[in-house]
C-alpha cells in the first residue's frame, strides 16, 4: 500500500494526492509511488481527467535534499534514470492533467507542476526552481519543460539566479494558467479538470501527445481519429446543428 501517494476518483476525474508531511518533499519512495499512480491512472479507461494536488498547504517544495547530498556520481546516474521515468510517466498521462498548487512549489515540485497541463495557483503560492544555490542544476525536466512553457530568457532567469516568483508574477509570465484566493484552488482545478471529463476521449489523448511530440505525430493522428465513433458524432452534429453541440461517447 502506498505511504505517500493516493489516487481517488469520481465521475470520471482522479486526483492525484501528495501527502507526505511537512511540505512533501519528493523523495526517492514517493516518486516511486507516483510512477505507480500515473501509471495505474492511465490505464484506467473510466478515468478522463487528472488533478495533481499537494493538499492545502503546499503543493511540493522540491526534492529531498537529505537522500542525495552525499550521493557519487554513479548513484545519481541511475537514481536519476528512475526519478526521470517518475515524472516522465506524470507528463504521458494520456488525457488532461491540472496541477492544483498551494504554498511552494519549488525545484522538483515546480518541475513536477511542469508535467501537467494547466496550472491553477493559490494566491500566496510561491514558484522557484533554485537548483543553482545548492551546485547544481534543475534534473527533473526543469531545463526543457520551463523554457517551452515561458520562453528562454525568462526560464534562465529563474534557473540561474534561482529566485522564487509569487503568484502575480507566475500568472504574468505564463508560468500558471489560473489564480484563485487559496482555499479555492483545489476546488478551481477539479473545475477546469472537469471540463474535458465529457470530451472526446481518444481527440484529447491525440492532442496531447501531437502537442507534446511534433508534426509527424499531428498529421498520424489527424488521419487515425477518422476511425473513431467520436468523430462521426462530433462531425454529424456540426452538419446537422452547428459547433458545440455534439455528445461524444469517447470512443
Amino acid at each position: 500500500m502506498a505511504e505517500f501517494v493516493s489516487v481517488h476518483s469520481s465521475g470520471g476525474q482522479a486526483t492525484i494526492r501528495l501527502d507526505r508531511p511537512p511540505v512533501n518533499a519528493l523523495s526517492i519512495a514517493l516518486q516511486g509511488e507516483l510512477l505507480d499512480a500515473a501509471s495505474r491512472v492511465s490505464a484506467d479507461p473510466d478515468i478522463r481527467a487528472v488533478v495533481i494536488y499537494g493538499g492545502e498547504k503546499v503543493f511540493a517544495a522540491g526534492a529531498d535534499v537529505k537522500e542525495m547530498a552525499h550521493r557519487n556520481y554513479a548513484e545519481m546516474a541511475a537514481i536519476s534514470r528512475r526519478l526521470h521515468a517518475s515524472f516522465g510517466a506524470v507528463a504521458a498521462i494520456g488525457m488532461p492533467v491540472v496541477a492544483a498548487i498551494t504554498g511552494f512549489a519549488l525545484g522538483g515540485g515546480l518541475e513536477l507542476a511542469l508535467c501537467a497541463d494547466f496550472r491553477v495557483a493559490g494566491e500566496n503560492a510561491r514558484f522557484g526552481v533554485p537548483e543553482i544555490l545548492l551546485g547544481v542544476i534543475p534534473g527533473l525536466g526543469g531545463t526543457q519543460r520551463l523554457p517551452r512553457l515561458i520562453g528562454p530568457a525568462r526560464a534562465k532567469n529563474l534557473i540561474y539566479t534561482g529566485r522564487f516568483v509569487d503568484a502575480e508574477e507566475a500568472l504574468r509570465i505564463g508560468l500558471v494558467d489560473q489564480v484563485v484566493p487559496d482555499a479555492d484552488v483545489y476546488r478551481a482545478a477539479t473545475t477546469l479538470a472537469g471540463q474535458f471529463v465529457s470530451g472526446p476521449a481518444l481527440a484529447l489523448r491525440a492532442a496531447k501527445e501531437a502537442i507534446d511530440t511534433g508534426l509527424e505525430v499531428e498529421r498520424l493522428h489527424f488521419a487515425a481519429l477518422f476511425a473513431t465513433e467520436d468523430q462521426k458524432l462530433g462531425m454529424e452534429s456540426f452538419v446537422a446543428s452547428g459547433p458545440g453541440h455534439a455528445k461524444f461517447a469517447g470512443k
